[in-house]
């Protein structure tokens, strides 16, 4: 038994109540409305939708509820209702989308991690894991990308040794 990876798995659970540790830098995500899926992205450059919502007014219940969700991940201003937008149907819908995780779905995500010692860059992408912590370069699985995936919960793949071991040991 790696004794070491009970210690992680404590760590990733203390971790996990702390999202403010956690910046998403991007992402993508198939996010399930009411009457049709959308693919919601975050960039460096800003938000993205594939709504029409978000085509007529650059904001959508979609991106207001990830907002919601993921506001001390994020790192930045939400947005700014629109003139003309339908506000008070768009702030219910988000609201309500807001408590309703399993409408998200992430695709890909690229965030920074601070750990207690330092700060690890965490990427995820068709259920692939990547960090560059030293354990999980040996290991294929950190206290960080357990803890991302407990803040996750049922949005990402779960973290597994079999997908994430590291290239040098594939062979």
């Amino acid at each position: 038994m790696d004794y070491s990876l009970i210690g992680k798995i404590q760590k990733a659970k203390q971790y996990a109540e702390e999202p403010e540790r956690v910046t998403f830098v991007s992402f993508k995500v198939e996010f399930k409305g009411d009457n049709d899926t959308y693919i919601v992205t975050l960039s460096p450059e800003g938000w993205q939708c594939s709504s029409s919502g978000f085509r007529r007014y650059g904001i959508s219940p979609q991106i207001m509820a990830m907002e919601r969700m993921f506001s001390p991940m994020l790192k930045r201003e939400p947005l700014h209702y629109a003139d003309g937008q339908n506000v008070v149907s768009d702030v219910e819908k988000a609201s309500r989308y807001a408590k309703e995780p399993h409408r998200v779905r992430f695709l890909a995500f690229e965030a920074d991690f601070k750990g207690d010692h330092d700060t690890y860059h965490i990427t995820y992408e068709d259920g692939r894991w990547h960090c560059n912590n030293p354990y999980f370069l040996s290991h294929g699985i950190c206290s960080h990308t357990m803890a991302m995936e407990r803040m996750l919960d049922g949005m990402v793949k779960p973290v597994s040794l079999q997908h994430n071991i590291p290239e040098a040991e594939e062979s």
